[in-house]
């Protein structure tokens, strides 16, 4: 049974309190353990603890299964009960070594696939929604017109896919990682996920991140089942290195499991796909793909041997692209993502003002003068359209210009200049 906060935020699924509970075989259990001992000779009972991601009382039922094999043997015992170091006996070695050989996976216990769809299930009810005053707060000062916000916030909302399209530079690719600032809430992901004798490693320090403190509630409200962890709403980000292969479940041989593809990842997060269009494989077919995902938010994977499984997967997808959609995509492709959001120049005053920010960012005088040589002259004067990525290149380059030079960063038509000149291939030579 899952426990909710005051605020709604998932708590943790409670710690099993028999190997009945895990929701493992208890082969699979004993095998972990002799592998973590085969590893580490003797070890105390709060290291496998911490190892396997498993309660001393489960811990110590499969350690009693193995020692009643006489595979597994006390090496040393304190005053406490839990003061007790183990170790595998010679047959145990032996056997462990037989167990490694076979499946290599030494780590936290995994949860069952049935435990982990039901838990996606759940949290995705309790999930919080974004509403307008989200995105009001996030893009309070991104400088984007209004309409950008409406589209973007209803396609959150609705946690239907959305496509960012338009000419390099135009923020595509910022504008999408800021919808994961959208996404509020905390989610319990499984280190590892067993799929029969199968195991998926699922969680990855680099996509999940612990959550910031509940307020008024310590850490250890959260204690709970040690095999999934509390973490923010991931974000996982792709880009043209995407290959078909990629989607699919790989297996880590010297790991021995498989390893959770980015969508899988991202469960109750957002998927961001950058430079559609740039993949090996066409983007049709990357949209075919994801066609399950995008319309019933599942997704089907497969192991060797041919047994194939489904999982809710319930990633919100942003496409990103400057190329027109039309042009990568079918009509049926193109219907799958229900919000199309073109981004273009930016208004002159919304120019501004992203500079100005940009200035203040670095301490540096945003002379009016001279943000009016900028717009006036450089970009009136090249035809450069007032794209959202250029204020903090050309801020950053004025920084970087003085920095060399030794001299305090000012913003004057020379330094523009210098920095405008340094951005853009003219063809002289």
């Amino acid at each position: 049974m899952i426990d909710f906060a005051d605020d709604e935020q998932p708590l943790l699924p409670a710690p099993p309190r028999t190997v009945r509970d895990t929701g493992l075989e208890p082969a699979m259990l004993a095998e972990l353990a002799g592998k973590a001992l085969l590893g580490a000779g003797k070890c105390h009972l709060s290291v496998l603890t911490s190892r396997l991601r498993l309660s001393i009382n489960v811990l110590r039922e499969v350690l009693d299964g193995l020692q009643g094999e006489q595979l597994v043997e006390v090496a040393w015992r304190g005053d406490s009960d839990i003061d007790v170091q183990y170790q595998l006996t010679g047959i145990g070695r032996q056997r462990a070594a037989e167990w490694l050989d076979r499946a290599p996976y030494v780590g936290a216990a995994p949860v069952p696939l049935d435990a982990w769809r039901a838990q996606l299930q759940r949290q995705a009810l309790q999930l919080p929604p974004v509403l307008a005053s989200d995105v009001a707060s996030v893009f309070a000062d991104d400088c984007l017109p209004p309409r950008i916000h409406e589209l973007v916030g209803a396609a959150m909302h609705a946690g239907r896919a959305v496509c960012l399209y338009g000419p390099s530079g135009s923020g595509k690719t910022t504008l999408a990682r800021k919808l994961g600032r959208l996404l509020q809430g905390a989610v319990a992901v499984p280190h590892a996920v067993a799929v029969g004798s199968a195991i998926i490693q699922l969680y990855d320090p680099a996509v999940h991140l612990a959550p910031p403190p509940l307020p008024g509630r310590p850490a250890s409200a959260r204690n709970g089942d040690m095999r999934w962890l509390l973490c923010q709403r991931p974000v996982v980000q792709l880009g043209a290195e995407l290959e078909g292969a990629m989607l699919d479940l790989r297996h880590d041989a010297a790991g021995g499991c498989f390893l959770a593809p980015p969508q899988l990842k991202a469960c109750h997060g957002l998927l961001i796909i950058d430079d559609l269009g740039r993949q090996r494989l066409p983007a049709t077919t990357l949209l075919n793909r994801l066609a399950q995902l995008l319309d019933s938010g599942t997704d089907r994977l497969a192991l060797p041997g041919g047994h194939a499984f489904s999982v809710p997967c319930q990633a919100t997808l942003a496409f990103a692209t400057n190329l027109a959609p039309q042009t990568l995509l079918d009509g049926a492709a193109l219907r799958r993502i229900g919000y199309k959001v073109a981004l273009g120049p930016l208004p002159e005053a919304s120019y501004r003002s992203l500079l100005r920010q940009q200035c203040r960012a670095r301490g540096i005088d945003a002379d009016e003068a001279a943000l009016a040589y900028l717009v006036g002259e450089l970009h009136q004067g090249s035809g450069q359209p007032l794209l959202a990525s250029l204020p903090r290149e050309i801020v950053a380059r004025v920084a970087e210009f003085a920095g060399y030079a030794g001299t305090v960063p000012n913003l004057n038509p020379a330094t523009l200049d210098q920095a405008w000149s340094s951005m853009f291939a003219d063809g002289a030579v």
